[in-house]
């Protein structure tokens, strides 16, 4: 067995204690080649920190543990000096390709980047880090362990819905497993598979239906906020896009000299897994709108944004939600309805309107499966109507022009 590196002032917490109290690290001591293990003294529990040659030099430090200064080691979160030697080996060995390991922050800069470069949504990234308490941003990917993660989802669970919790973690695991596919040092991926499983049942649909009155005072009531907020509203309203949606329209996306009707191009969302290619399909829209449209996009060229905010940019999440929210209270509709309400109403009314599955998952960029998993409801509302027509009541007396069949007495 090989022998392990000693430290008189280190590996024992009574000297450690004796050691002035400095930013400066204490006695590093070489524990492999190129990696050496120091000791932070702070006012309380110091931190193990481990400094690592960068091959061109240099070398980096990074604090990485609690030692176990003024309670038990855990092998985890607070380590002692033996402990710390295994953890700082491995902390140098599972870097990133500048020779710095890869944080949890920094994998989720790179999914931010992959997915733009993917044409995906990198908010998707900045949600995750909005999160994130700031210790578990700074740790190492490698360090992760799936109790810690596991804390992380079940304290948001506290905080917000299921489903947003599921879409959390899955971005956050994500960006880890991208951070572990350049760096095949990095084997802990199991501890966000454990960690951050799916909360179950959490698909249930809650969403928010508006009624047709509701949905015209809401639009009333955003125009007066703001006359683009307005038009924002008023085509989200009666095309049922997504906001990500509205907000890539262009000038040119605007069909309205055509002899079936005017109809918008609408950019495909960019949801799902691999290359975001976004393609165009029809929406139509009624005349007034058109007209509306018209007259807003007048004098922009043709691949100018069509439906820009007041100051000339794209509409993002942190634009439109405190308008919206206004809007909501002003129209006298419930607390906490969203935008997404409605692209909700607008599916719920094609349904209910006998318009086919089929059609409506396609007006609105989503699946069948998905109109079907999350409105249900609503189909069976829309099929009782249809089913019912079909119907042969025993009861109803019969039709005045029914004629008999051949060789049938009446």
């Amino acid at each position: 067995m090989a022998r392990r590196p000693h430290s008189a002032k280190l590996e024992n917490r009574t000297n450690r204690l004796k050691l002035p109290v400095r930013k400066k690290p204490h006695a590093f001591t070489t524990i492999s080649p190129g990696i050496a293990l120091g000791y932070r003294r702070n006012a309380g529990s110091g931190t193990w920190v481990v400094r690592v040659a960068d091959g061109h030099g240099g070398n980096w430090t990074k604090g990485f543990a609690v030692a176990d200064d003024h309670e038990d080691a855990d092998g985890e979160h607070v380590l002692d000096f033996w402990q710390a030697q295994d953890k700082a080996k491995s902390l140098a060995r599972g870097t990133s390709d500048d020779g710095r390991p890869c944080t949890v922050s920094q994998a989720l800069d790179a999914y931010a980047l992959d997915l733009k470069a993917r044409s995906g949504l990198a908010d998707n990234a900045q949600r995750v880090r909005f999160r994130l308490p700031p210790t578990l941003a700074a740790k190492t990917v490698a360090l992760l362990s799936s109790r810690e993660l596991q804390r992380l989802r079940d304290a948001m669970a506290q905080k917000i819905k299921p489903a947003s919790v599921n879409r959390l973690m899955k971005s956050l695991k994500a960006a880890l497993n991208l951070a572990a596919k350049h760096d095949p040092r990095i084997t802990n991926a199991n501890a966000w598979k454990i960690g951050l499983a799916a909360l179950p049942d959490a698909s249930r649909a809650r969403n928010v239906i508006l009624a047709d009155d509701q949905v015209r005072a809401l639009i009333a009531a955003a125009y007066d906020e703001d006359p683009a907020f307005g038009l924002l509203v008023e085509v989200g309203a009666v095309t049922g896009a997504r906001p990500s949606q509205l907000a890539r329209l262009e000038v040119d996306d605007l069909q309205i000299d055509r002899a079936d009707g005017p109809r918008l191009l609408m950019p495909s969302s960019r949801k799902g897994k691999g290359i975001k290619r976004v393609t165009r399909y029809p929406v139509p829209i009624p005349a007034s709108l058109a007209a509306k449209l018209r007259q807003a996009a007048a004098g922009r060229e043709a691949s100018a944004l069509l439906l820009p905010n007041a100051k000339g940019r794209p509409w993002g999440t942190s634009h439109y939600q405190k308008p919206f929210a206004r809007a909501v209270a002003r129209a006298g509709i419930k607390s906490g309805t969203t935008f997404y309400a409605l692209r909700h109403s607008s599916i719920v009314r094609s349904l209910l309107a006998g318009v086919p599955v089929r059609l409506v998952a396609v007006a609105h960029n989503t699946s069948t499966m998905m109109v079907e998993a999350n409105y249900s409801r609503y189909i069976g509302d829309f099929a009782d109507t249809i089913l019912r027509r079909a119907q042969l009541d025993a009861a109803a007396p019969a039709a005045g022009n029914v004629v008999a069949l051949p060789g049938r007495r009446s």
